[in-house]
């Protein structure tokens, strides 16, 4: 839908659709479906299912698609981290399930580098888990995660994504320590995908259950997310959620949701990737050309598979800076017409455009109102 013929419902309430280049985050919306993904929960929307089947089906078919042992889809990443914690510490007791998250009586300790604790580590303690810190935001030794393992231990876990400190230990590291104490690794990878290549790799390198969300990447809904790893931990997140009376009863996914998002995995798995990659890239560089000549400034396109996962138009404001704020530029393009969502980096006077979401058309009109507000006046 063209961002200038906004629905009746929207123009009621007064909000005014825009164009997100700030990647997939939720904040903006997420990442666009792929059209198979609509049609999917379209033809599936007035049919009755039994979720129970629903589930352990769609399941089994995205295991043998990712090659993971078993999956379960959840209400987001963050479902699935909840589902994580909450078949470490319950498993599949139905009286330890019911009683969540009072976790009294049970090993519910969840160590966790201190570099790793981000807002989103609340999913893991929704479920009664306590996290335990180790290390500092500079470094981080073996000795120190084995002292913050004990008797209360129910698994460790780890954040993978961009922006976060790579003074953490290696996760192999933690999955051989983990293994070492008869303990599963639970990993929040939730916006890593793609490359596809990702799915895998984290259940490669040691880890027990893996987090993803199906609204960023794999362009399913936006409220879905994939929960793949091993098999009895599989079960016992099963049995943590919805249709059972769990902790995760609360995120509950649609049917809709459930067979939108093994569409999506089946569309992403299908893709050609170099060539997605190669017209981010190429869209990316129209953007950093076209304010390339702006003093003061550098625009760059960056692609590290870590801090910048796909290929990203970077504009980093230098010293020698004598426009606008960082801040000052997002909320001007916040308020032009139609409204346009760009990324702000955690590191000073860094902007960036992922084009995931836009169309070359997109990418023109963000080039220019760009060029616009950083060559006017401050």
């Amino acid at each position: 839908m063209p961002v200038d013929t906004a629905p009746e419902a929207l123009r009621r309430l007064g909000v005014r659709p825009g164009l997100n280049c700030s990647g997939t985050n939720t904040r903006f919306g997420g990442a666009r479906i792929w059209p198979q993904v609509k049609e999917t929960m379209d033809a599936v929307i007035e049919l009755d299912v039994d979720m129970h089947e629903l589930t352990r089906k769609a399941g089994r078919r995205l295991a043998e698609l990712c090659g993971a042992e078993a999956a379960v889809i959840t209400s987001g990443a963050s479902g699935a981290m909840t589902l994580q914690a909450a078949a470490c510490i319950a498993g599949t007791d139905p009286a330890k399930i019911h009683r969540l998250p009072d976790t009294t009586g049970m090993k519910a300790e969840i160590p966790i580098y201190k570099g790793h604790r981000i807002r989103y580590d609340q999913a893991w303690r929704k479920a009664g888990a306590t996290l335990v810190e180790y290390g500092d935001m500079r470094d981080c030794s073996q000795w120190e995660l084995e002292q913050a393992m004990g008797p209360e231990t129910a698994a460790l876990a780890y954040m993978v994504g961009p922006t976060l400190p790579y003074s953490a230990l290696a996760l192999e590291t933690v999955c051989e320590t983990a293994r070492a104490h008869g303990l599963p690794v639970i990993v929040d990878a939730a916006a890593m995908l793609p490359p596809r290549a990702n799915l895998r790799k984290y259940l490669d390198q040691g880890a027990d259950m893996v987090a993803f969300s199906g609204g960023k990447g794999l362009r399913g809904p936006q409220g879905a997310g994939l929960l793949l790893g091993r098999a009895d931990l599989i079960e016992a997140a099963i049995a943590n959620t919805s249709p059972n009376h769990g902790v995760g009863r609360s995120g509950k996914v649609a049917k809709e949701e459930m067979l939108g998002l093994l569409t999506a995995v089946e569309v992403f798995l299908a893709q050609d990737e170099e060539a997605e990659f190669a017209n981010w890239s190429r869209q990316s560089r129209y953007i950093a050309d076209v304010l390339a000549e702006l003093p003061g400034l550098t625009a760059t396109v960056e692609n590290d598979g870590v801090e910048w996962v796909v290929p990203t138009a970077v504009v980093q404001l230098g010293r020698d800076w004598r426009g606008q704020s960082k801040a000052a530029v997002a909320a001007r393009l916040k308020e032009g017409d139609p409204p346009i969502f760009i990324g702000q980096a955690p590191t000073p006077g860094t902007l960036f455009v992922k084009t995931i979401n836009l169309s070359d058309a997109d990418v023109e009109l963000v080039a220019a109102r760009l060029l616009e507000v950083l060559a006017g006046p401050a």
